[in-house]
């Protein structure tokens, strides 16, 4: 989109929906890497407990 539209518009509502959409596909890779991690210390590094 143009700067100049997003700047003129009277409500801002669409450059309001640019700025959501910029800051979700932001934060969508650090939550993904976060989420494998997370994964991969639960399957192979937690401490197993013995059943006696």
């Amino acid at each position: 989109m143009c700067r100049a539209v997003l700047e003129s518009e009277e409500g801002q509502s669409t450059a309001e929906g640019v700025n959501d959409g910029i800051m979700y596909l932001m934060a969508v890779p650090y939550i993904l890497v976060g989420g494998i991690g997370i994964i991969i210390y639960w399957k192979f590094f937690r401490k197993k407990t013995e059943i006696n």
